[in-house]
């Protein structure tokens, strides 16, 4: 009877020891490993480190945002979640309709004892959904307004001079620098057509409006259409067919002494070595003068329904991205990634000189410009409005009169929305 019952107390002491390890374990499905992977990478370590010797993380490497999408589709339509990870990182612009769609897939972040009011609240609007938060933000989608301060020397401006100016003093500007240099002032991937989105955020409005696309008879819309093809036609902006071509021939291949986009651009930016020290950010122009605001991208890691121990991964993320001065300088040294968490981003790190931009602390200035972001509707057909908007540039562009191409789109993509 002795050894029977010793062997059910060593069994029962691996079966808790076993349980034990498990319950330090959690998985997390992300993709780019370089960017995000080295991101999580810098939590897993600090978390580790500073917290917990026994946690482990599991990295899961997918070929793309849109593998974690089919991955969530798949399990809310059969309601198995059984195959989903512990921990999930999700687009930013995609997450409201797969809370909505699949409610049963996710578990909210309300008691994880994260101080939100240290996120800019346009970041969060995406991943408050009923009125609970149920991500926790990675990556910084703030866009930035670069310039090349060597190009705006030689036409006779400094960065400064391009703090909260018009539109169509940006185009003014553009034209002298296009006459002296060669160079546009800016370009635009016409394939995915970022600028009208971020102009009209800067704006504080939307291409959507009670849920439906406002593009007939949006007047600032129109009035950043309008500019867009002056723009284009003065050589101000180069419309490039591709991401490929916006990225390798405008930018790298030094066409453009401006580039706006999400920071995320930072990287394509910096490949030019020759144009070290040569550039400064600043906001973005707006149509009637004024500081202006905007993001582009970003995403957010978000917990599931079969997650295993879901108060490790509250802990974890509440502790490494929800506020880890050492997660985040981690995660921008190693991967390039500019966090969202506004104390987190005054370490020595993020407010060190930046040689590519002149000595710019770029990483601390875009955390702040983060925090005025203004929110603006959003909807599910994001990308399909910017699609049909890229086709009313180019008829535009072809000689098609505005009201009447942004009219034509309005009618596609109401059908579309309708389908």
């Amino acid at each position: 009877m002795t050894k029977k019952i010793v062997a059910l107390a060593l069994a029962l002491c691996m079966l808790l020891g076993v349980s034990a390890a498990m319950a330090e374990k959690l998985t997390v499905t992300y993709w780019d490993d370089n960017f995000n992977g080295n991101a999580l990478r810098a939590a897993a370590e600090d978390y580790k480190a500073n917290v917990d010797p026994e946690f482990e993380l599991e990295l899961v490497l997918v070929s793309g945002s849109s593998d974690v999408e089919n991955s969530v589709t798949t399990a809310g339509s059969s309601g198995d979640f059984s195959n989903l990870s512990d921990i999930v990182l999700f687009q930013d612009h995609w997450i409201q309709r797969f809370v909505s769609d699949y409610p049963a897939a996710w578990l909210d972040l309300e008691d994880a004892g994260i101080n939100w009011d240290d996120f800019g609240a346009e970041k969060l609007s995406y991943s408050v959904v009923g009125g609970k938060h149920y991500g926790v933000p990675v990556d910084n989608g703030t866009s930035i307004m670069a310039y090349r301060v060597d190009i705006l020397e030689q036409c006779g401006y400094k960065i400064e001079d391009m703090k909260g100016i018009t539109w169509d003093k940006f185009l003014e500007i553009g034209k002298e620098v296009y006459a002296k240099t060669g160079k546009a002032l800016l370009s635009m991937d016409g394939s995915g057509n970022d600028l009208p989105y971020m102009m009209m955020q800067a704006e504080g409005e939307s291409q959507f409006k009670d849920g439906k696309a406002f593009i007939a008879g949006n007047e600032k819309l129109t009035r950043i259409i309008t500019l867009l093809c002056d723009m284009v036609k003065e050589h101000v902006l180069i419309l490039a067919n591709d991401w490929t071509g916006y990225t390798n021939e405008t930018i790298q291949q030094d066409q453009v002494a401006g580039v706006f986009n999400g920071n995320w651009i930072i990287p394509t930016m910096s490949q030019v070595a020759d144009n070290a020290g040569k550039w400064q950010i600043t906001t973005i122009p707006t149509l009637d003068g004024g500081e202006g605001y905007a993001a582009n991208g970003g995403s957010s890691l978000y917990v599931t329904s079969n997650c295993k121990n879901p108060e490790l991964a509250k802990k974890f993320l509440a502790y490494t991205f929800g506020g880890s001065m050492k997660t985040y300088d981690e995660a921008l040294l190693k991967g390039g990634v500019i966090g969202c968490c506004l104390s987190a981003a005054k370490s020595e790190v993020y407010s060190a000189g930046v040689p590519f931009f002149n000595g710019q602390a770029v990483y601390s200035d875009i955390v702040e410009m983060g925090s005025h972001v203004p929110i603006v509707e959003q909807n599910d057909y994001h990308y399909t409005v910017r699609q049909y908007i890229g086709n009313a540039i180019q008829n535009i562009l072809n000689g098609a009169e505005v009201g009447a191409a942004l009219q034509e789109a309005q009618e596609l993509i109401d059908f579309a929305m309708e389908q």
